[in-house]
């Protein structure tokens, strides 16, 4: 395993040496002690499996204390407002899930308000519960469980996404009225940047150490397990197993749990392959009627015609707005498609067993997790226009059909990717390799 250490202390040592799994290939080795600003990186893969920082606990907690300010400021002032023929009309935060559900949408108005509303706001209330109760004496043991939630909700706290659905409606919009932003813009945008930093700023497994059980015994043995290789006994499951969770590498079985953490222990995530198949073939079946039917139906002095995702793209090429364009396609047609496409390949190549490329497949997963979450644009972008478009015959938009399916198709993948296990590449590769 590589390190890359960036602390100019000579002497400093931050954390003690243990075994650590890399969860993208399975490889169990020993994470060394590291200074401050120090990274660890897996020497199969090259994932990160750690950044250590200098101030791991203080400084979090002092950026999620402004993120939740800047989040209460974004919620309560208004986002957008829009005038045309003397009527005007202003959208908060949560203007476009009400809109939506008064068209009897009400399953993209919960996929918005979740996604902007509920987790981002319980994301920075778990970080902040957990940074300030590690600061008591006795910290509760409740907190291992809180903390576990915010890397649940990591991925579906989606504030920087909104603020680009926010611009592509604003271009939208002032072609058809006089469109003024307002405050909350501004507390969003600090929100989002707070939040980045906030993620940068903050060691998971400083976190994890700091709500490990203060008796001595069970902390000794917890860093016992660096001393102790990994030996698995013939047609026995491996000695160690990583936790999912805390990423504490415990002496165990499958079913267990973690000593740390409290959470069951699985050698890998059960029924990856059958799971991430289910929710693959789902998306690619709702894709179809997703790029087919209508997301939205735009009427202008009592005329308008359905508009459908490529449709809103050509829309935006008409007004010479190229740049945005490009990244409505990218972000609406083309990333679903590299997903599906990129789940295929790494379900048949993990099934095959093959070993070629195992890097690359593991990079291409890493592309696939991360990408597909930015396909909300055109969701958001839909909640703000119904929201703000309501002039009558004047001008008015209307949610379509084919909003929910394509909202559907967006939450199935990302559903795929989590479900998927890249270790089982790794897996598969040498047990066929052992086979030959």
């Amino acid at each position: 395993m590589g390190t890359t250490l960036k602390a100019s202390e000579e002497n400093v040592v931050v954390t003690a040496p243990r075994l650590y799994e890399c969860m993208d290939c399975g490889q169990i080795q020993v994470l060394p002690a590291l200074r401050p600003s120090s990274r660890a990186v897996c020497l199969r893969c090259d994932a990160v499996l750690r950044h250590t920082r200098r101030d791991p606990l203080l400084l979090p907690l002092a950026l999620n204390l402004s993120a939740l300010i800047l989040f209460g400021l974004g919620a309560t002032l208004t986002l957008m407002s829009v005038s045309t023929a003397g009527q005007q009309r202003v959208a908060g935060l949560v203007s476009g899930p009400a809109a939506l559900e008064q068209f009897g949408v009400w399953e993209i108005s919960l996929v918005v308000l979740v996604t902007t509303v509920a987790a981002p706001l319980a994301r920075v209330l778990c970080m902040l519960a957990v940074l300030l109760g590690l600061r008591l004496k006795r910290p509760p043991a409740e907190l291992r469980v809180i903390y576990a939630w915010v890397e649940h909700l990591r991925p579906w706290s989606m504030v920087e996404i909104y603020l680009l659905g926010l611009f592509v409606a604003y271009v939208r919009l002032s072609g058809m009225a006089t469109v003024d932003l307002g405050p909350a813009i501004f507390a969003l945008g600090g929100l989002m940047v707070v939040m980045v930093l906030a993620d940068y700023a903050v060691d998971d497994q400083a976190v994890w150490e700091a709500m490990e059980p203060r008796n001595r015994r069970l902390r000794r043995a917890l860093d016992s397990n660096a001393a102790t290789p990994d030996r698995p006994a013939p047609n026995q499951h491996r000695w160690r197993i990583g936790c999912e969770t805390c990423g504490l590498v415990s002496r165990a079985f499958p079913g267990m749990r973690c000593s740390r953490c409290g959470f069951r222990l699985h050698d890998r995530k059960p029924g990856s392959i059958q799971r991430t198949w289910a929710f693959a073939l789902a998306a690619l079946i709702l894709y179809i009627p997703a790029n087919i039917y209508p997301v939205l139906t735009v009427v202008r002095l009592g005329a308008g015609q359905p508009s459908t995702i490529l449709g809103g793209v050509r829309e935006l090429m008409q007004i010479d707005m190229w740049p945005l364009a490009a990244l409505v396609f990218f972000a609406s047609v083309a990333v679903p498609v590299m997903k599906l496409v990129g789940l295929g390949i790494l379900l048949i190549s993990t099934q095959s067993g093959t070993t070629r490329r195992l890097r690359d497949r593991t990079v291409l997963y890493r592309i696939v997790d991360t990408i597909g979450r930015w396909s909300m644009i055109d969701i958001f972008m839909e909640s703000i226009l119904v929201a703000l478009v309501q002039f009558g015959q004047v001008a008015s938009v209307y949610p379509g059909p084919g909003a929910i399916a394509f909202a559907a198709v967006v939450i199935l993948t990302m559903l795929a990717a989590r479900s998927f296990d890249p270790r089982l590449m790794w897996d598969n590769a040498r047990q066929r390799a052992e086979r030959v």
